[in-house]
């Protein structure tokens, strides 16, 4: 919830003390990364005179750096998902969404993201984005190649699959390697500078200007060292990231992230955006939840392994999307002092070689005696959970934690245990996933969720579709970000 204390930095200032206005415009929108850029593009397209205030000395934002695969389905499926064997209800999506993220999904969004779902990678695809009508059938975190369609999520790990038929909804850019985000962001830049756009850049937006009834007139922005008064008159538009590099917000707001994560996203990721709506009322929810992850593949054999507390107990069905694998891991340490991941020489395979998890051997054994003590586990703790997940694995079966069939193997000798405790060695990446609650269509709630007139978000800077990492699948962010940008510059560039 909003803390004024963060806040007061930048509290608005009244239009009627302003006796200059540098800028004019209809569309002012903060930050030129995925939801900027595509905020922009409708925004110009509805009409209206739109002009671009980004932090950095280039477009691209978070987006940039992302794989930038995106989440897309329903309506019978995209074309790639047709022409790969798939087809995909509306209802079927709406369905995993709601598993994904239980109480704290907003309803609303998600019903007019799936149900515009197929309209929006037909969008993508007239402004040059490429996808190729083929799949990655193997279990990966990213397509390296340039396949399209993947799982991405927990559509096929348990219990997901009791709520919603698995549907792959992942769609990778038509590029070889983890070059999505500079190829998507190069193509919505492109069609930014083919309108009648202006973009500032190296441009801080510092606050937000409103008249006596607390309706968004403006934004001020420094530009040259030179504070800038900006006149929009449809409307602010708020893109500017998450709060992940933001240490002080962390702690007030996500503490269970706050130390021993990797942030991953841009230096603006400061939660300014945030900040300026809750400055003038907007209500800052879901702000406790970050993605976070333990990408333990590749290489996927390692999903034959198990994941363990310092107890020697299991916790999670491994075949999990290793955001929701890294969240239960992250949980789990509040009551452990470790985690592990218990493999064989199979199952550790090429890990030195692809890896991205950096966690380091603690430990091996010719017997699962000898491990367990080499790991400082409870005399008897391992071998139990071992030879009984080893004894259902034999059928197939996993009756305590239902890890798919595919998956199940006996973990034979010689052992090796990996450590995947925070802070000592592996690599757990996080980013915020709170922010202001808004409308689908992009305008800024209240806490008595009225709007604020003149005020809209999108992308981190808001509460979207993701809402846990427990739900999370790649591609929700960008998916989200590029749609509900776009409504949120078309909402501002239509407000009378």
């Amino acid at each position: 919830m909003s803390n004024p204390s963060h806040s007061s930095a930048f509290k608005p200032i009244l239009s009627r003390d302003i006796e200059h206005w540098d800028i004019d415009t209809d569309v002012a929108i903060v930050g030129f990364g995925g939801a900027g850029a595509c905020a922009a593009i409708e925004a110009a397209d509805a009409g209206a005179r739109v002009a671009i205030f980004e932090l950095a000395s280039a477009s691209g934002g978070s987006t940039a750096l992302s794989s930038a695969e995106i989440y897309m389905g329903g309506n019978g499926g995209t074309p790639v998902q047709q022409a790969c064997g798939y087809q995909d209800s509306t209802e079927n999506m709406l369905n995993y969404l709601r598993a994904c993220f239980g109480n704290r999904a907003d309803e609303d969004k998600m019903r007019h993201y799936c149900e515009n779902s197929t309209d929006h990678y037909q969008w993508l695809q007239r402004h040059g984005v490429p996808f190729k009508m083929s799949e990655l059938k193997e279990r990966a975190i990213m397509a390296l190649t340039d396949d399209c369609l993947l799982y991405t999520g927990n559509e096929k790990a348990h219990p997901f699959p009791d709520a919603a038929t698995p549907v792959p909804r992942g769609h990778n850019l038509q590029i070889e390697g983890d070059n999505g985000g500079p190829l998507l962001m190069k193509l919505l830049t492109a069609a930014v500078e083919q309108r009648d756009i202006n973009v500032h850049y190296d441009s801080r937006a510092l606050r937000l200007i409103i008249n006596d009834d607390g309706a968004v007139e403006g934004v001020v922005v420094r530009i040259d060292q030179r504070e800038h008064t900006v006149r929009a008159a449809k409307g602010v538009v708020l893109c500017a990231g998450g709060f992940c590099m933001n240490e002080d917000m962390l702690r007030t707001y996500a503490p269970d992230f706050a130390e021993g994560l990797v942030p991953i996203g841009n230096p603006g990721d400061t939660g300014a955006g945030i900040q300026m709506g809750m400055s003038v009322g907007g209500a800052a929810i879901n702000m406790d939840s970050c993605f976070v992850s333990l990408p333990y593949y590749p290489p996927s054999s390692l999903t034959y392994g198990i994941l363990v507390n310092d107890k020697g107990q299991r916790f999670i069905n491994e075949d999990c999307y290793h955001g929701r694998v890294g969240y239960n891991a992250l949980m789990a340490q509040k009551t452990s002092q470790r985690i592990y991941l218990i493999t064989d020489v199979d199952g550790y395979g090429d890990y030195e070689k692809l890896s991205y998890l950096g966690a380091q051997v603690a430990g091996t054994g010719d017997t699962i005696e000898e491990l367990e003590k080499e790991l400082a586990l409870p005399a008897g703790s391992l071998q139990w959970s071992l030879s009984t997940y080893n004894k259902h694995a034999k059928n197939g079966e996993d009756p305590y934690y239902h890890k798919s069939a595919a998956w199940l193997r006996p973990i034979k000798a010689p052992y090796v245990a990996l450590d995947c405790t925070v802070g000592r060695g592996p690599f757990y990446p996080f980013f915020t996933l709170g922010g202001l609650d808004s409308k689908p269509t992009g305008e800024v709630l209240d806490f008595n969720r009225q709007p604020i007139p003149g005020l809209y978000a999108a992308g981190r800077t808001t509460a979207g579709i993701p809402r846990t990492a427990s739900g999370y699948a790649s591609g929700m962010s960008v998916g989200d970000a590029t749609y509900f940008g776009r409504v949120a510059g078309r909402s501002a560039a239509v407000r009378r």
